[in-house]
């Protein structure tokens, strides 16, 4: 038996049939008889039942295959083409080499997730990289090597990149970035500006050169310690004598632009450049009259031209309108904060001088704080030398002293000795008026008063603090 497949075409259309056939000899002839026909299956199943008759034996997909590792590839796969098409290995090295394959290895694990040299060899086992570039069994000591394979190399592969991407007159951009070091074998890294907010760590300084389209075509790292704009003139010198480029445009930031690297591009030949002017000299621009603010008016960009100060220099002058945009935001975003700040403390102010607190502008004394010279804890009451010194009845308030505070210190001696006051006398306790009697303390010779209540109990007008030897703190007459 077998599958017979007929094609019948009509018009612009075709019909495929599907008959299950089988061959018979009859009086010397070979015939054929239609058993079924499969035009209404499935095809899959049209071709299933064709291989079992030819022979062929299927099972289970879950018994015929066991699956013993799986690792992601496509992501792999992607990058590698992209680098064959980039010829990025021979960019590298002429020769193949096991160095070459761990530098591209490196190269496309870096894009696919950046990390350390340790962690880059752990990820290589993760996925089909290291099976496709051959290098299953590198571990880190293998990649630094790489790299110090590469860096020997690193002249060459630079003169290549030139060689595709720049030409006479093409732009050159330039820029610089440093990153934090940790360790203190490298003789590069040094004490520096951190643009990953690291202060006081080591720094290490790298310029990139690349042509317009972003294109890396060289790198160079400087000492953490050295300025940015002290690495240009380097870079110059590599334009011209190595790159053997006759006319060069320069394009920089501002932190580039200095009086000594301006003298430098004017003094090469056929050097031009291209960079952004600061705020301060802006500024003066418009103080000068050399740029008028009212230009902005009708349009965006605008040339103009200083000779006095900017000499052979083009000056473009633009106004960014969403920079613009953006600062009024922020602008009344900081007014309306400070807005609802103000308004915070209006509503304080408003509370303090509201009905039943005072109407000074300083707001009302706490619990355990001075206001002027008299104190408002009661914890911080004198504690009575003498029984005759007695706290005064619950029925009867407690005097507040009119005295100031002295703050004199106390003797150093420090004895358990009490002072020195007389008894009062029996008609003093009998009496029923108020009286007040004079005593003296024995360290200073002042006098104080106590003052008899109406409940016929003593208590001391004094609030001076006393020491621990009995002595009141205030200071003897000079």
């Amino acid at each position: 038996m077998h599958v017979v497949t007929n094609t019948i075409r009509r018009g612009d259309r075709e019909y495929h049939s599907h008959l299950l056939r089988r061959s018979y000899r009859e009086g010397g002839k070979v015939k054929k008889e239609t058993l079924a026909n499969l035009s209404h299956l499935p095809p899959a199943l049209i071709e299933l039942i064709r291989g079992f008759l030819r022979g062929e034996r299927y099972v289970e997909q879950d018994e015929a295959l066991e699956v013993e590792r799986s690792l992601p590839a496509g992501h792999v796969e992607a990058l590698l083409a992209l680098a064959r098409r980039l010829e990025l290995a021979r960019l590298i090295d002429r020769q193949p080499s096991r160095e070459r394959d761990l530098v591209l290895a490196m190269v496309v694990q870096r894009v696919l997730g950046p990390g350390s040299k340790l962690a880059m060899a752990r990820a290589l086992t993760r996925s089909t990289l290291a099976a496709e570039l051959s290098v299953e069994d590198a571990d880190q000591d293998d990649l630094y090597g790489a790299l110090d394979w590469l860096s020997v190399r690193q002249q060459r592969i630079e003169d290549r990149l030139a060689r595709r991407h720049l030409g006479d007159g093409e732009l050159v951009l330039y820029d610089v970035s440093s990153s934090y070091f940790e360790g203190r074998s490298c003789p590069l890294a040094q004490l520096g500006y951190s643009r990953d907010g690291k202060r006081g760590t080591l720094q290490v300084i790298y310029g990139l050169l690349c042509d317009r389209r972003g294109r890396p075509v060289a790198v160079e790292v400087f000492k953490g310690s050295l300025h940015d704009d002290k690495t240009l003139p380097s870079q110059l010198d590599k334009l011209r004598r190595r790159f053997k480029l006759k006319r060069i445009v320069v394009v920089s930031d501002r932190g580039m632009v200095t009086k000594a690297n301006l003298e430098a591009m004017r003094a090469e030949e056929d050097v031009s450049w291209i960079t952004a002017l600061k705020a301060p000299q802006v500024k003066k621009l418009v103080t000068d009259g050399a740029l008028q603010l009212s230009l902005f008016d009708e349009q965006n960009l605008v040339e103009i031209s200083d000779p006095d100060n900017y000499p052979d220099e083009r000056l473009v002058v633009c106004r960014n309108p969403l920079v613009a945009a953006e600062r009024t935001r922020k602008r009344q975003a900081l007014l309306e904060a400070t807005e609802r700040e103000l308004e915070e403390i209006s509503r304080r102010v408003e509370r303090a001088r509201s009905p039943g607190r005072p109407t000074s502008g300083s707001p009302p004394a706490r619990s355990g704080t001075a206001t002027g010279s008299r104190s408002t804890s009661s914890s911080r009451s004198p504690t009575p030398a003498s029984p005759s010194a007695a706290r005064p009845s619950r029925s009867t308030p407690r005097r507040r002293s009119t005295a100031s505070t002295c703050c004199a210190p106390a003797s150093p001696k420090q004895t358990s000795t009490p002072p020195r006051w007389p008894a009062p006398t029996s008609s003093s306790r009998r009496s029923s008026a108020p009286s007040a009697r004079s005593r003296t303390c024995s360290s200073c010779a002042r006098s104080t008063t106590d003052s008899k209540t109406e409940s016929g109990r003593t208590s001391s007008s004094a609030r001076s603090p006393t020491t621990s030897s009995g002595t009141c703190a205030r200071p003897g007459p000079s």
